[in-house]
């Protein structure tokens, strides 16, 4: 064997257990950046679909209840499910024939750890019935 090769061969030892850490550093990442962000999203995504059926129960709503108050209260017990912050904005207005709904707040999430850095989740969303629901 040259000697040339002997060096380049000593200087490769060692790389796959450094390209393993590596890795592996970068997968616990990834995981603690999933592990707090996708309950935030679902929590979300559920209060969005949530938000969506109380304006339709506020159309469904017999002739002797208010459809503003079914709407606030179903919307009311959704924002406490999913773990909305206290200083959530929760505006239920009447439009007409139909009730519109909408919640806006923004939560912070811990992507890396220990608090290194924090993403600002911001939910805004308006629900209204829509499509065949509206006509007479």
């Amino acid at each position: 064997m040259k000697e040339s090769t002997k060096i380049y061969l000593a200087n490769e030892r060692g790389s796959a257990g450094m390209k393993l850490v590596i890795v592996l550093f970068i997968i616990v990442l990834v995981g603690n950046a999933g592990f707090h962000y996708v309950p935030v999203a679902y929590a979300a995504a559920s209060l969005r679909q949530e938000m969506d059926t109380a304006v339709v129960k506020g159309l469904a709503t017999p002739g002797g209840m208010r459809a503003a108050d079914v709407v606030k209260a179903h919307l009311t017990r959704a924002v406490a499910d999913n773990g909305v912050p206290p200083d959530a904005v929760v505006e239920v207005r009447p439009m007409g024939t139909y009730v519109q709904a909408y919640v806006a707040y923004r939560k912070q999430v811990d992507i890396l750890p220990f608090g290194i850095y924090k993403y600002n989740y911001d939910f805004q969303y308006t629900a209204a019935p829509t499509g065949y629901l509206l006509k007479e």
